[in-house]
């Protein structure tokens, strides 16, 4: 783990992190999907946040298995 502060993001560059607009992360923020930093009047997400938010949303591979009754003939 690194001693460095996390990095706090503007909206735009969330959303250009995440290839998304600037609409869908203010509605993550809206809805409190997402946890964020009032500085002032402006709004700013930390770069952890967005990595859990990517890591929790992270859909694994299904491993394929094979049919127990093998191929037609």
């Amino acid at each position: 783990m690194s001693n460095e502060p996390d990095r706090l993001l503007t909206v735009a560059d969330a959303a250009q992190r995440l290839g998304t607009g600037e609409r869908f992360i203010r509605r993550l923020i809206h809805e409190r999907h997402i946890r964020y930093v009032k500085v002032g009047k402006y709004v700013r997400i930390a770069e952890s946040v967005l990595r859990a938010y990517v890591d929790e949303r992270t859909i694994e591979p299904v491993r394929s298995t094979r049919s127990r009754h093998g191929r037609a003939a």
